[in-house]
């Protein structure tokens, strides 16, 4: 069997995200660290390797008995089975279940209107003197932003779905408390997860499964830091 099971979400910023993108060519005086954008329309964006990589990083250190692996290939089997490894001389290769897509921005018309990123300028404090150096700035999407999330589940084996899904949703849980982007430790990048919906491709699965699938995604909406 193969098939594909089509997740789609509205990810909301709740506090200014910062995903860095190329700062190489900027013009003098401009901010130290841009965000990712769309070149094409120039709105910023959510790459799908930064949603992976922060799930994925999140599912280990939860699984991990000891700590966290430096080498991906040695992730927890249920890591690896989600998300795909390469493989070493302990372990072979397995092909990841989840395709993640860049999201972009829906409501980028009416953010635009007022900007729909802001500059948050940072220092340094001289504990000693109280005086603060090394200014720079760094762009952030505001809060109220919303990115359009799609994940792709491939459907090889039906026994396999509602564990697979159970892990996905523990991830998104953990990533709602914890943060998505860079300064996240300074109250940046806060999110939230809504309106989970699920479709199905070229697979049959029944009602019952279906519902118990989408159940467990619903679990996660609005689990944030900020919502608790």
């Amino acid at each position: 069997m193969f098939g594909k099971l089509i997740i789609s979400a509205d990810l909301k910023v709740l506090t200014g995200l910062h995903i860095g993108g190329s700062g190489g060519f900027s013009v003098i005086g401009a901010v130290d660290s841009p965000v990712v954008r769309d070149p094409r329309t120039g709105s910023p964006i959510i790459p799908g390797s930064s949603l992976k990589g922060k799930l994925r990083t999140l599912l280990v250190k939860s699984l991990s008995e000891r700590e966290v692996p430096q080498d991906p290939s040695d992730d927890p089997e249920e890591v690896r089975r989600l998300f795909g490894s390469t493989g070493n001389n302990r372990v072979p290769p397995i092909m990841g279940r989840l395709q993640f897509v860049d999201a972009f921005m829906s409501n980028f018309d009416e953010l635009d209107k007022i900007g729909v990123t802001e500059i948050k300028t940072e220092n340094t404090i001289n504990r000693r003197t109280g005086s603060s150096s090394n200014m720079r700035q760094i762009e952030r999407v505001v809060s109220g932003a919303v990115f359009d999330v799609r994940i792709v589940y491939n459907v090889t084996n039906l026994d396999e779905l509602v564990e697979h899904i159970e892990n996905l949703a523990r991830a998104i849980k953990l990533l709602q408390l914890d943060y998505l982007g860079g300064h996240g430790t300074r109250g940046s990048g806060r999110v939230s997860i809504e309106n989970i919906q699920i479709k199905t491709y070229d697979c049959e699965i029944d009602e019952v499964l279906k519902n118990d699938v989408l159940g467990k995604l619903k679990e996660v909406e609005s689990y944030g830091l900020l919502s608790v």
